[in-house]
């Protein structure tokens, strides 16, 4: 194996170009799908079905079809619409569809819109009765029982999952190198087959990268969810031993008598 051709400067520094594009694509992409998922979740787990209908067919539909076959068709497709291209250099927001990093963009924030949603969704239909009825009896409205309620304690026990889809999200950007113009750390790594004719080496280094960026997001996303979620945990030693030191003990027989 030749790996002294790829730690060139110029190689590495191709690499850490198209880290940073495929870190952009995943913190961009979760962002809007993190916002767009919360108002759909509340929706899908909404019981009237004119408001979780068009919702379940949103999601159904992105997470019925592939990611790679989205992408295609937004960037394949919509993009290239004649009434789309009469727009570009005109209204807001097709302008941006003559970008390919956007249209990417669009495809992964979408999909992970309908994967988050339905995972909120699941979350908020098992918040417990009791919260929902402790919340009615002081007399909260419907809006303030969701957001001060359901949707924080929905959110909390909705994030072990939502770190799956992190990793899986962060392993999809892999596509982005199928659009032209997106050089992201796939598309180094192609590049650089391409350059040097060394397939084996060009794709176990980017697979190295990827695999150093997931051990640092499942460190960061349990480190999140130790804290976030450590009032479900058993209580530590110290707490313990402090309910141990404050709780009255009962008088022995002795001193009774």
């Amino acid at each position: 194996m030749d790996f002294e051709t790829l730690l060139q400067p110029d190689t590495l520094r191709l690499y850490a170009s198209g880290t940073l594009v495929t870190l952009q694509l995943l913190a961009i992409s979760l962002g809007c799908g993190l916002v767009l998922s919360i108002p759909l979740a509340v929706l899908r787990a909404s019981p009237d079905r004119r408001a979780s209908s068009p919702v379940a067919l949103f999601t159904f539909v992105m997470r019925g079809t592939p990611l790679l076959v989205q992408v295609y068709l937004i960037y394949y497709g919509v993009a290239q619409l004649d009434w789309v291209q009469a727009r570009w250099d005109a209204a807001w927001p097709w302008v941006w569809f003559k970008e390919p990093l956007f249209c990417t963009l669009v495809a992964f924030a979408l999909n992970t819109t309908a994967y988050t949603t339905e995972l909120v969704a699941g979350a908020i239909r098992e918040t417990p009765p009791g919260e929902i009825e402790a919340a009615e009896s002081l007399g909260m409205r419907r809006a303030t029982l969701m957001t001060r309620i359901v949707l924080p304690s929905a959110l909390r026990r909705a994030l072990p999952g939502y770190g799956n889809e992190v990793v899986l999200m962060l392993h999809a950007t892999a596509i982005a190198s199928v659009v032209p113009g997106i050089v992201d750390l796939t598309g180094a790594a192609n590049s650089v087959y391409a350059t040097t004719y060394l397939p084996f080496e060009a794709y176990l280094l980017a697979a190295f990268v990827y695999l150093l960026m997931t051990f640092a997001l499942v460190l960061a996303l349990r480190a999140i969810e130790t804290r976030v979620l450590a009032h479900l945990g058993p209580p530590g030693r110290a707490a313990v031993a402090r309910t141990l030191a404050t709780t009255p003990t009962a008088p022995d027989e002795s001193q009774i008598a």
